[in-house]
């Protein structure tokens, strides 16, 4: 999105954009977007178009547990993986073959893992899978359905 801003821009622009992905709730991100699109529509309507038109998918991390939002919010811990990675084959000029490229992967991102931090909240992840709803980080508890009676 900073790449259709001139640089003069970009401190500003930051600014706007980490109240939108650091808001409270969906509702304080959706209103911090409109802030946004009120500061710059008008000069730069590609940079607020690159970030209006997927706000739902931007904002989707908002439909989960709370306590699981830091770790939805940056793509860190995928990138700094395969950095490792691409570093390393960097230094040794490529991988060789693919059998060794594959085995190096492996071996590097075996490693990495060990220092990956843990997911807060691991109990709440068997509710995700399961297909729980959540509001504002919160669970909301599913009405509860009235058996059907068989006629006898």
């Amino acid at each position: 999105m900073l790449s259709a801003l001139p640089k003069s821009a970009h401190p500003s622009a930051k600014k706007h954009l980490a109240e939108i992905y650091n808001a409270e709730d969906k509702t304080h991100a959706t209103a911090a977007a409109k802030a946004f699109t009120a500061a710059y529509g008008a000069k730069f309507p590609k940079a607020v178009a690159k970030v209006i038109d997927d706000l739902d998918v931007l904002l989707a991390f908002y439909d989960y547990p709370a306590e699981h939002w830091v770790h939805l919010r940056t793509t860190n811990p995928i990138e700094s993986t395969f950095a490792t990675v691409r570093h390393r084959t960097r230094v040794t000029k490529g991988p060789g073959s693919r059998a060794a490229g594959l085995a190096m992967a492996f071996k590097l991102i075996d490693a990495a893992q060990a220092r990956w931090r843990a997911v807060n909240a691991p109990h709440l992840v068997a509710l995700v899978r399961a297909g729980a709803v959540f509001e504002a980080g919160q669970l909301v508890e599913r009405p509860t359905t009235t058996p059907i009676t068989q006629a006898a």
